[in-house]
């Protein structure tokens, strides 16, 4: 897809979230809105390698949503992609419903089973050491929150990593500086966020994760690169995004709009 259709698709998307989270009455809004157009950009702009028709292919890239909280946006798109039927969307955490408020590895598409944040990194890096030792070429992707950046396993599975030299690590962090209560400011700063990266010996790219175009930069070349060390992209983005009552509003991490907020939202997001 051009960005033009990125942009449209995530649009769709966001709608599709929107509409899942009002039907099960539950779901974290705000993150899933921030991360949508890093989602967009990986499986849609031809940066992942996937089969639909063949989830478990051995030859596929790995993506882990270490933030597993936010799993209604990736839901909607393997759903459009074709894992798994669109009409099952209407079940988001319903009785009965595959499709729970975080994800597991029964859902088509899904690798691991997350939402305990701070874990998503450590399995990220034991798949990419497993690529290396088994001599496969496949990427690993972890989405990391950079709330959970606050746990001390995700700098225990940074050490890993460079250790290992896993070049074959992508991580994206969806900085959007909200935890669950606070600003990550505000309570246990992160700044200087990219130097601590660094000096972990990862490689660090900084981006506006809302820009398709510097994601797709961020993104296009990294089965290319030549560097020994995993690389890192801080995705800045804004909570609540695509939605004016939601940016950046500590009150919706989770949460779901009714009557005139519910006509606002659905107006905002047309496509």
């Amino acid at each position: 897809m051009n960005v033009d259709e990125l942009r449209k698709k995530a649009n769709w998307v966001r709608n599709q979230i929107l509409e899942m989270i009002v039907s099960a009455n539950k779901g974290h809004i705000g993150g899933a809105f921030s991360c949508a157009d890093i989602l967009i950009t990986l499986y849609y702009g031809g940066i992942l390698r996937f089969d639909p028709d063949n989830p478990h292919w051995s030859e596929r890239d790995r993506f882990i949503l270490s933030k597993g909280h936010s799993s209604v946006a990736v839901y909607a798109i393997l759903a459009d992609l074709g894992f798994f039927a669109v009409s099952e969307l209407n079940s988001f955490c319903q009785e009965g419903s595959m499709l729970g408020g975080h994800p597991d590895r029964s859902i088509p598409g899904i690798e691991a089973d997350t939402g305990s944040l701070g874990h998503g990194l450590g399995i990220a890096a034991g798949l990419a050491l497993s690529a290396k030792i088994d001599k496969k070429d496949y990427m690993t992707v972890a989405l990391l929150g950079d709330g959970e950046c606050q746990e001390g396993s995700v700098w225990e599975a940074a050490m890993f990593s460079q250790q290992h030299q896993l070049n074959n690590l992508v991580v994206i962090v969806d900085r959007n500086r909200q935890g669950v209560t606070d600003f990550t400011e505000d309570s246990t700063g992160l700044e200087p966020f990219a130097e601590k990266w660094r000096g972990f010996n990862w490689d660090v790219k900084e981006i506006n994760g809302h820009s398709f175009e510097e994601l797709l930069g961020a993104f296009q070349d990294f089965r290319s690169f030549s560097s020994p060390k995993p690389l890192v992209v801080i995705a800045n983005t804004i909570k609540g995004k695509g939605v004016s009552f939601m940016e950046r509003k500590l009150a919706w991490h989770h949460g779901v709009p009714t009557g005139e907020e519910l006509k606002i939202a659905r107006r905002e997001l047309t496509i």
